[in-house]
């Protein structure tokens, strides 16, 4: 009974000590670190690999410092110029410092994830529709400037903020529908005037040159038969000289005098 008595006793020895190397032998991996606290208080950051802690005397929180992927649910904003919109983004940051990261936030996914809606409602709130439309790079590096200021005390790097998209009723989609066509109208009228001046432009500079070289209107004349002739219709054209309107004219001056 007493070697029975012995033999439980070695066997359960054996399975405490087995418990307490269990929980000492910690493995971290190459993307993990582990924030140690002896007693409490804060004593280092260890890994990766294979790290030893005194058990029940020192205690170890992972921190996983590869990048994480937030997507900030949509939020209503309101634009500078008074239209309302619903806008969502993504967020990609990670953990640089494991200390500040678990000492100085409770929860520094939650708390990065309050502060980007906050941060995108505000950023956004300050600029017109048409700049969250057309100027979304530079809206998501001042969202991404403002954020990286902010949870630089967390020990965490934003590296890059994507705005997906801008939702707009259906009113608003109308309304810049119809500013677009008035747009592109204009633009068509713009260039339509500019073609009008430079044809005048060249008009006069073909005149003056005509103008100086009298037999010049002559070979136009016979271009422009040709060109008439060339298209198979009926109708007789005989270029009437502007000369001989200028010469009758004089007779008729001179009749009145």
């Amino acid at each position: 009974m007493t070697m029975f008595g012995d033999f439980i006793l070695y066997i359960t020895a054996i399975i405490l000590l087995l418990v307490v190397i269990a929980s000492a032998i910690k493995i971290l991996r190459e993307y993990e670190r582990g924030v140690v606290f002896t007693l409490g208080r804060f004593t280092g950051v260890k890994g990766p690999g294979l790290i030893l802690l005194v058990p029940y005397v020192q205690q170890m929180v992972r921190v996983d410092l590869r990048t994480r992927v937030l997507d900030v649910p949509s939020q209503d904003v309101i634009s500078h110029d008074n239209v309302s919109v619903r806008v969502n983004a993504v967020i990609y940051f990670r953990v640089l410092d494991p200390e500040k990261s678990t000492i100085q936030v409770e929860d520094f996914m939650a708390a990065t994830s309050q502060l980007a809606q906050t941060t995108l409602r505000s950023v956004l709130g300050k600029h017109d529709l048409d700049e969250m439309l057309s100027e979304r790079d530079r809206l998501n590096e001042d969202i991404q400037k403002i954020l990286d200021v902010q949870t630089d005390a967390w020990g965490i790097k934003v590296a890059n903020v994507e705005i997906k998209h801008v939702d707009i009723n259906e009113s608003m989609i109308r309304a810049i529908a119809r500013q677009a066509e008035a747009e592109r109208e204009r633009r068509a009228k713009v260039i339509n005037a500019e073609g009008e001046q430079q044809a005048a432009t060249k008009l006069v500079e073909a005149a003056e040159i005509l103008a100086r070289q009298p037999l010049a209107m002559q070979l136009r004349y016979l271009s422009a038969l040709n060109v008439i002739a060339g298209e198979q219709s009926s109708t007789i054209i005989f270029p009437f000289p502007m000369e001989f309107v200028h010469l009758l004219a004089a007779k008729t001056d001179t009749s009145a005098k």
